[in-house]
């Protein structure tokens, strides 16, 4: 719901993919955390870089002072006192976080390994494992089984992998640091308050070394506005109890990302050749009658149904690779991860424990294009005018825009996918002038 989780930096470490991650925006992760940490982490000394953005505050005068805050939102002095003991700095975590190095793969690599048969059968044996708190949740939720099932599957491969770090250095020390203060602040008080309320005691908080929770990786404000206690014992315990875990992410989803009860969240289609490719966009959403009078049917050729429900057609590796249509409820995959690599992994692999085919092999070949060609790209696209957000290697949706405007422009199929054909043409064309506003959008 936020970076990528313990299970899917481990997996990462181990892949030797190229650096870049097309359509993802700028998701980042880092190597798997070590051994458990169980006892309290020895203070490193705090980074003079770290102190400047707090008024030259040295680490003992900023803990102070979040503590007081703490109190000021309602956080007991008995829970402070208990968490104190762990509230020390980590400049290895700051390091890390600084350090994130980012791969990437094609969606189908990534699918293929992520929503793999194994984990979709350990999805279904889940849900019928724990069909009483499922069906619970679906009832006062309207979050199917299926899609809670992909994202325990995806974010711990339910509960096995959660991360081996104690939490709270890690919150505290991405406090003091200045690239996220504000953000780990919040992160930091919401722990407090999760020790606070009983939910956890602070030698529990083990996690990512970002600062994630239980199963379904939860931060810490998450976790504080989310988290409920499903198998009636008091205590919302994320990290131990799968009913809490269920209703606590079916409570996120429905909440949090405002999951419509009863509608569908992502299908695999078929698109004819044919089809107008600059309308492929989350962007442009239209009723599934007019994807139907365009040629789109289901991959075995069954007609999308005449009406009036609307969808985006979403190509994450271009026109030659798979093609789904993406409903209203795809939009709480992106905000879960807004890596739209991960969120169309979740989407599909849930389409899979709730029964549907294995997708499509690939019309046509898909080449992606190596990380110093992305960049190179992204560095055409500005001298041409176009706002692609930061100049990174990695494909977010401002560089996929701007990469559809240079397709129209010299006669390509506008998909959004980077190709060598289109970075030739780009090597050779002269400084442009600015390119129109709607050619820019949020990263």
């Amino acid at each position: 719901m936020r970076s990528f989780s313990s299970a899917l930096r481990a997996m990462f470490t181990a892949v030797a993919a190229s650096l870049a991650l097309p359509f993802a925006a700028s998701a980042q992760f880092a190597p798997a955390p070590g051994p458990a940490a169980a006892a309290v982490h020895r203070a490193a000394a705090p980074s003079p870089r770290a102190a400047a953005c707090h008024n030259g505050q040295s680490f003992a005068q900023f803990l102070a002072e979040l503590k007081q805050r703490a109190v000021a939102e309602g956080v007991s002095q008995r829970a402070i006192a208990e968490a104190s003991p762990y509230l020390t700095y980590d400049q290895g975590i700051v390091n890390r976080d600084r350090g994130q190095r980012v791969f990437g793969q094609l969606f189908t690599e990534f699918a293929g390994r992520m929503a793999a048969n194994y984990r979709m059968q350990n999805g279904q044996q889940h849900i019928r494992t724990y069909a009483a708190a499922f069906a619970r949740a679906e009832k006062e939720y309207g979050v199917p089984p299926a899609v809670i099932a992909a994202f325990w599957g995806l974010e711990s491969d339910f509960g096995a992998n959660m991360g081996k770090l104690p939490v709270l250095p890690s919150l505290v020390s991405l406090a003091y640091d200045c690239r996220r203060s504000e953000r780990f602040q919040n992160e930091t008080i919401a722990a407090l308050k999760i020790i606070d309320r009983g939910d956890l005691s602070p030698s529990e908080m083990i996690g990512s070394w970002a600062g994630e929770l239980g199963q379904t990786q939860f931060l810490p404000t998450h976790y504080v506005t989310y988290a409920v206690d499903y198998d009636g014992d008091g205590r919302r315990n994320l990290l131990r109890s799968a009913p809490d875990v269920i209703g606590s992410t079916a409570n996120y989803i429905a909440t949090g990302l405002k999951w419509r009860r009863g509608e569908p969240w992502l299908e695999e289609i078929r698109v004819p050749q044919s089809f107008p490719w600059d309308q492929a966009d989350l962007t442009v959403k239209a009723p599934r009658s007019k994807w139907n009078s365009l040629g789109i049917t289901y991959p075995d050729g069954r007609p999308l149904p005449n009406d009036a429900l609307e969808a985006s057609v979403l190509l994450p590796m271009g026109r030659n690779g798979p093609a789904f249509l993406a409903y209203a409820n795809f939009g709480a995959y992106t905000e879960w991860n807004n890596s739209l690599i991960y969120s169309t992994t979740a989407a599909y692999l849930a389409t899979r424990i709730a029964g549907a085919p294995p997708m499509r092999k690939a019309t046509g070949p898909v080449v992606q294009l190596p990380f110093n060609e992305i960049k190179e790209l992204q560095q055409l696209l500005v001298r041409a005018g176009y706002d692609v957000g930061k100049v990174d290697g990695v494909l977010g949706q401002q560089s996929r825009i701007a990469i559809k405007a240079m397709q129209v422009k010299y006669g390509l199929p506008a998909d959004s996918w980077p190709t060598a054909e289109l970075l030739a043409r780009m090597r050779g064309t002269p400084r442009a002038q600015a390119a129109p506003a709607s050619a820019t959008a949020t990263r």
